[in-house]
């Protein structure tokens, strides 16, 4: 197969009638009987490009150095798959073998090669559609992630450190109550100094504030408040009293 002169037609190539009988071995008068024959099978814009009157004039204008528009009324040009359905026409070893070769090395460049510059002004309006699409992106990008760190404070329960804190807020608490009450529990009783335990108070605070803190928060235990709650749950032990304590 000769090298085919490079034809294109509304963004994709194609070739004429004469480069397509070429490539199958054929001749023209062939190839339009087997269009002929099976014309319902053809549709326009698929499997081929009618060109006729200004069409055809500025078709020549293009390629009239190496496509002959003379005396001709009206030519086809034929797409990859107009080229498929001659192929299939002719049914011969040589159209098939032929049709690969147009696919692989003349219909298929058009998929990576057939690049249009852009003017400055078609370039600028890409690029700003392309920021803008980016600028929406990453906002919802932003959103997504605020959605996710929000779903995680509310299911994730404290970390170690934050254990570790609420622990030190309830010893602090217990220890400042349990002197208060055990201030207020001092007497004399027969001449005889009544000195509170103050070992036994501070454990029986220590139990009741952490039930309270089960209770009021729907846990188990101080380590299964959510994170989201965290500040809430420090609050809440600053300003915790005991019931018996006024």
């Amino acid at each position: 197969m000769n090298q085919l002169q490079i034809i294109q037609h509304k963004g994709q190539r194609v070739l004429t009638t004469a480069q397509l009988a070429e490539a199958y071995g054929t001749d023209n008068r062939r190839v339009s009987e087997n269009f002929n024959a099976n014309k319902e099978r053809y549709t326009e814009g698929k499997h081929f490009f009618l060109l006729q009157g200004d069409d055809l004039k500025e078709f020549g204008d293009q390629y009239g150095n190496s496509v002959s528009v003379n005396r001709v009324s009206k030519m086809y040009l034929w797409t990859e798959k107009g080229a498929w359905m001659h192929a299939k026409s002719l049914n011969t070893d040589k159209a098939w073998e032929a049709y690969e070769m147009l696919v692989d090395d003349y219909y298929q460049v058009k998929k990576s090669n057939n690049v249009v510059p852009l003017s400055k002004d078609q370039a600028l309006v890409t690029l700003l559609r392309t920021t803008a699409d980016l600028v929406e992106n990453q906002e919802q990008i932003i959103q997504r992630i605020d959605e996710v760190e929000r779903k995680v404070d509310e299911q994730i329960t404290l970390h170690s450190g934050e254990q570790r804190k609420v622990q030190k807020e309830i010893a602090k608490r217990v220890y400042e109550l349990a002197e208060q009450v055990v201030y207020k529990q001092l007497g004399f009783d027969g001449g005889e100094v009544i000195v509170p335990d103050l070992e036994k108070e501070r454990k029986r605070l220590f139990s009741e504030i952490h039930r309270t803190i089960k209770d009021c928060f729907a846990v188990a235990s101080y380590k299964d408040v959510r994170r989201s709650e965290f500040n809430q749950l420090l609050l809440f032990i600053q300003a915790w009293r005991p019931k018996l304590v006024a």
